[in-house]
């Protein structure tokens, strides 16, 4: 009956439902080729046939590389996941089930077929590790891998990317085809041709990260956030001078607050637009913006933190004159802001590769999102052990007094009996709390959370010995494994014998992935282990996603015991993944129009680049001028020159074309007051701007090239390129674009109704 199940499922595409029996029938064979496998001298191929690859021969070959050179024999779920893989899937494995090995495996299987690989990592430590670990396995399969981090110099790119397997974390990736953009001589391009991306933690990357931009930019002027702006609005209080709306995305000055501010200031706000973009931008970062929850202050600036993995947000800013006004808020000095010369998101960067496969522990959640987005399908791998974890339902309170009182009581019952806890929070200022909490009732716990992250990996060794309680965010070694005991077999016998890893949930995520990540921490190859959360009625996520519905009575020790309650909570955690799925549909809704047209520009850009477009065309349009400065200076002087013009003023008018197009969806939703349709009107007029973009282009390299001295040096006639670039991922206005905060009051209320 159950193989009837999964033929249904195939039958209807359901999620997870990739058909595993090919894939286990060549791994049962490859079992059969072990023992004469393991007698050859030499595992390198003898010819490159890229059918051999997935072929039974080839997974006994793989699976014997790892042993000789890693010391590590897959185990036939492993070798199963890398066939899915190789196969163009996102396979989803519990956690400790050995993914890296997995995805280095592909890899070498994707080199072995002669494409090169792009290992794609959440950041440069995953990637680094990864590589050096690997590293063993490509070098007994006669390959070669590399990775490139932050501090790679051009030139370690280069030699990273000319390798068969490149691991890097997605960010770093995405900055160099951006750098690439802007190269005006082909010698100095660093990246090569996408072939195959396989990305790490695809949930996180693909889903999660989707819509974040990465930037280049340059050209740096001053904040425009005012110091003084933000001592203003610490004087205002809430609900008297200004009000949030309900979702807590917006804030706006009430008419006592206006006055208010227009007599500290001695102006009348509506005659200086300048100065109310400041005082909003102010009042945003003072109001909206939470430190240690959206943001901490380290080292003398500000970092933002990844909600979906409770880390720093490495190299993530705020658009720039927000980030201004939350430095201004913390007493620091404003950092470097500028125009922004290019973007790309990174759901657009990987979809750039012909091939995309991943691995995560969570994927069937986001299936549908990865088969809209991807087109990619999830393969769900069974363990190679069952897990044996319990996973108890949730402990419902009325209020956080009752929720936070218990979940004391728990951990102090817990931690009586030396059973290893690890409890997991939502916030940095949430974990610091509940450590404080624990330290007056005598319990010490090891905290890991954004501003300690160097010290993950010791946090993590010692989390699942006896007696230990680690406060962590969603953090929590994701990438790693809580072993029990910490590798010490008597420890580990002892730690299981009373229950394994206790894993407690302080909230529900807006995200079931991530509650089920949380879980993951515990029950890994088989362990025993438990998880709980705990939820009350005063969490956001209830307030945010189900403001009109309040949970049932509750007993007297605060604990609502009625199951409609757990049904409550799943529907408002249902709400919010379907509001953030309808932003990230509308994200890429909008942003698709601008891809093509960066695909047209860049395909334009590299005939100039390449060839000999860029002289062609201005000697068909002022052929007397072209012939004059060939007697001047000769033809390839002039060539050389024409290639010049042409690129700077393409690059110039993109970046000018790119401002526009932001400041166009910025005031699109006013639209639909007139019920027009904001995605047909931001076509309507994105289409033609692009057309008089490229005439534009033209207009400005005939005018240059009329008056252009070739002899000299361009920059110094008005083709000036910025004398330093940087580049920072963007997290998008974390209150949402206006048109954003529309959908989710609609998103809101349709599923309140449909309930």
């Amino acid at each position: 009956m159950a193989r009837v199940g999964e033929w249904i499922r195939r039958f209807l595409d359901k999620p997870g439902s990739v058909d595993l029996a090919p894939f286990q029938r060549i791994v049962a064979e490859a079992g059969e080729l072990e023992s004469e496998v393991a007698r050859r001298a030499d595992l390198r191929p003898a010819t490159a046939d890229p059918g051999w690859v997935g072929s039974a021969d080839f997974c006994a070959v793989m699976r014997e590389a790892a042993r000789r050179s890693l010391g590590q024999r897959p185990y036939d779920v492993q070798l199963v996941g890398m066939l899915a893989m190789l196969d163009g899937h996102v396979v989803q494995m519990a956690t400790g089930e050995g993914k890296t090995l997995v995805g280095a495996l592909t890899a070498a299987g994707f080199a072995l077929r002669g494409v090169r690989v792009h290992a794609v990592s959440v950041n440069d430590y995953l990637a680094g590790r990864d590589a050096e670990w690997m590293g063993p396995l490509y070098e007994t399969l006669g390959l070669t891998a590399g990775w490139i981090a932050e501090t790679s110099s051009p030139e370690e790119r280069r030699a990273a990317y000319a390798c068969d397997v490149t691991y890097g974390a997605v960010s770093e990736l995405g900055f160099d085809v951006l750098r690439d953009r802007l190269r005006t001589d082909p010698a100095e391009l660093v990246v090569p041709a996408p072939e195959v991306a396989l990305v790490d933690e695809a949930d996180s990357v693909l889903v999660d990260e989707a819509r974040v931009p990465l930037v280049l930019a340059g050209a740096a002027d001053p904040g425009t956030a005012l110091p003084e702006m933000a001592a203003l609005v610490r004087r205002l209080s809430r609900g008297y001078h200004y009000t949030i709306d309900e979702e807590g995305r917006s804030v706006f000055l009430t008419p006592k607050g206006t006055d208010t501010v227009e007599k500290a200031l001695g102006i009348d706000l509506y005659e200086h637009p300048g100065v109310v973009t400041q005082v909003n931008l102010a009042l945003h970062a003072h109001a909206l913006l939470t430190r240690d929850v959206d943001y901490i202050v380290r080292d003398g600036r500000v970092h933002l933190i990844n909600t979906s993995r409770g880390r720093v947000a490495v190299l993530q800013r705020w658009p720039d004159g927000l980030q201004a006004a939350v430095e201004a808020k913390e007493h620091l000095p404003a950092s470097e802001t500028g125009e922004i010369l290019d973007s790309l998101t990174v759901q657009s960067l990987i979809r750039r590769y012909p091939r995309v496969c991943g691995m995560t522990g969570t994927a069937i959640a986001v299936a549908e999102q990865l088969r809209e987005f991807y087109d990619l399908r999830v393969a769900v791998i069974p363990p190679n052990k069952p897990c044996v974890r319990v996973d108890e339902p949730d402990r419902i309170f009325a209020t956080l007094e009752d929720k936070e009182r218990a979940l004391l009581e728990e951990i102090e019952t817990r931690h009586a009996t030396g059973q290893p806890i690890l409890v997991g929070t939502l916030d940095v200022a949430e974990s610091e709390r509940l450590a404080e909490a624990l330290k007056a009732k005598g319990l010490d716990a090891a905290v890991l959370n954004a501003k300690n992250d160097a010290e993950e990996a010791q946090i993590i060794a010692k989390a699942g010995r006896r007696d230990a309680i680690t406060v962590s965010t969603q953090m929590a070694g994701r990438g790693t494994d809580i072993r029990l005991g910490a590798g010490d077999p008597d420890e580990e016998r002892e730690v299981a014998a009373l229950g394994g890893l206790y894993v407690i949930g302080t909230g529900r995520h807006e995200s079931s992935r991530l509650d089920d990540q949380l879980r993951g921490r515990a029950g890994r190859q088989g362990d025993p282990g438990g998880s709980v959360f705990f939820v009350s009625g005063e969490d956001t996520l209830l307030t945010a996603y189900a403001p009109d519905q309040s949970l049932p009575a509750a007993g007297r020790d605060g604990l609502v015991r009625d199951p409609n309650a757990a049904a409550l909570v799943a529907h408002a955690q249902r709400v919010a993944e379907g509001v953030n799925l309808e932003i990230h549909r509308n994200t890429w809704r909008y942003t698709r129009l601008q891809e093509r047209q960066r695909a047209e520009v860049l395909e334009r850009r590299d005939r100039v680049l390449y060839g000999d477009t860029g002289a062609r065309a201005l000697e068909q349009a002022r052929p007397e001028r072209y012939r004059e400065l060939c007697e001047e200076a000769g033809e390839e002087a002039v060539e050389r020159a024409a290639r010049q013009i042409v690129l700077y003023h393409l690059d110039r008018c993109w970046t000018e074309h790119l401002g526009f197009l932001a400041d166009l969806r910025e005031g699109i939703h006013l639209r639909a007051l007139g019920r027009l349709n904001p995605l047909d009107e931001f076509n309507r007029e994105a289409v033609p701007a692009y057309r008089e973009m490229l005439d534009e282009v033209e207009r400005r390299s005939t005018e240059t090239f009329e008056k252009a001295d070739v002899t000299r040096d361009l920059a110094e006639q008005g083709l000036k390129r910025p004398t330093a670039t940087w580049t920072y991922l963007v997290q998008d206005n974390p209150f949402g674009s206006e048109w954003d905060r529309v959908l989710k009051r609609v998103a809101g209320a349709l599923k309140r109704r449909k309930r």
